[in-house]
């Protein structure tokens, strides 16, 4: 259970590696833009649009990663005082009752909707703008999302569920400087 734990974890790493790349790209392609914008006094709309694509994908290709390194947004006014195996009950009940829910309702509700996108062969709407296949990929990346975060909230289960019956220890405890969380 451990191996496939740290398996499904070392695919959420490669797919923050890669978003930290792919947002790189995105600040070389902005500073293209405005170069230009303001040097040349010429517009480039598909290179704008590829910057929001991008944006997108850095955002929904990142939540798994992010809620690996549990960086996600959450209230921890009552969590970050308890202690190991607490935390670990807390975060099984959150994966099964919420995350897993979601993440699949996101799946399912978005199939259609990408599935429309590519049998119409859709493009940009601008002039200009992106070309097929390029918003139908994005479009992907919604169930692709919800996919990537059912692999790990598969790797946060087995985590808590190792965590609770003492198989492996709790998470150190981090130090939170006073006024940091909110």
């Amino acid at each position: 259970m451990l191996r496939l734990r740290n398996q499904l974890e070392r695919f959420s790493e490669l797919t923050g590696a890669a978003i930290a790349w792919l947002t790189i790209l995105m600040v070389l392609c902005t500073f293209i833009v405005v170069v230009l914008r303001y040097a040349f006094d010429l517009g480039w709309i598909a290179l704008q649009e590829s910057i929001t694509w991008m944006h997108a994908a850095v955002f929904m290709l990142g939540a798994a990663y992010t809620l690996k390194e549990d960086e996600h947004v959450r209230v921890d006014i009552f969590y970050r005082r308890m202690p190991g195996r607490r935390k670990a009950i807390v975060d099984l009940i959150g994966t099964l009752v919420f995350l897993l829910p979601v993440s699949i309702f996101l799946a399912i509700a978005s199939w259609d909707y990408v599935a429309t996108s590519w049998s119409i062969q859709e493009s940009s709407r601008e002039a200009g703008g992106l070309p097929y296949p390029f918003v139908p990929v994005l479009k992907s990346l919604i169930p692709a999302t919800a996919a990537f975060l059912i692999l790990q909230a598969a790797a946060n289960l087995i985590t808590a569920i190792l965590v609770i019956t003492g198989r492996i220890p709790s998470e150190p405890e981090h130090d939170v400087p006073q006024g940091e969380v909110i």
